[in-house]
């Protein structure tokens, strides 16, 4: 993780991007607002899909997942890293695996108790993203949490696909679920990195 805070010496600082409030935004910035807009895409086609696997809700998963990918890597090549980009982005991923997530809860293909730990964290993460924004700090995502973002992603696309079909072994979960668990590791040791960072940096008393 990088921590950034404004003041002298500091070079990232949250409070607008440097063309000012009425620049338009840039294509990273719209990548990430198409990722948003196709998530209620996402939850109509999986729960009102009939087909089991469900290739139309995996396609548009794969697509929202595709624009995290060139969202970034068209700001980074391009220097157009904004703190708009730094604070919408990561809230667009949560909200994309989130909502995937509880969808799959809703057809039966995932178990609610790891979806409310997965969502649960996600949405402390995202408070104390908020507060750290508040005082003009960004706490960036660790190695860690990349990671749990490509098991989530493998976990709700296999999800999505039902794929591979069931072994015939009670006891041995499918690939899907394999990745979930793998995820909700991740989650929790991302989870106290990140905390402990936040701890150390942020200012109880403002």
């Amino acid at each position: 993780m990088h921590l950034s805070r404004r003041g002298p010496g500091k070079s990232e600082q949250v409070g607008g991007d440097s063309k000012g409030p009425g620049a338009s935004l840039n294509l990273p910035n719209k990548l990430t607002l198409v990722r948003i807009f196709l998530v209620p895409f996402i939850i109509v086609f999986l729960i009102a899909g009939e087909k089991v696997p469900n290739y139309t809700a995996a396609a548009i998963f794969f697509a929202a997942v595709l624009t995290d990918w060139l969202d970034g890597k068209i700001a980074r090549s391009t220097q157009q890293v904004t703190t708009l980009g730094k604070l919408l982005d990561p809230i667009a991923d949560k909200l994309l695996i989130s909502t995937a997530l509880i969808s799959l809860v809703q057809v039966g293909r995932a178990p609610a108790w790891m979806v409310v730990l997965i969502v649960g964290r996600e949405i402390a993460i995202t408070g104390l993203r908020t507060i750290a924004a508040s005082q003009s700090v960004i706490i960036h995502a660790s190695d860690f949490g990349k990671y749990k973002m490509l098991a989530e992603v493998a976990a709700v696309t296999l999800l999505i696909l039902d794929w591979p079909p069931p072994w015939g072994i009670v006891a041995v979960p499918s690939l899907g679920l394999l990745c979930l668990w793998g995820a909700m590791l991740l989650i929790i040791i991302s989870g106290i990195e990140y905390f402990l960072k936040f701890w150390k940096v942020i200012d109880l008393n403002r």
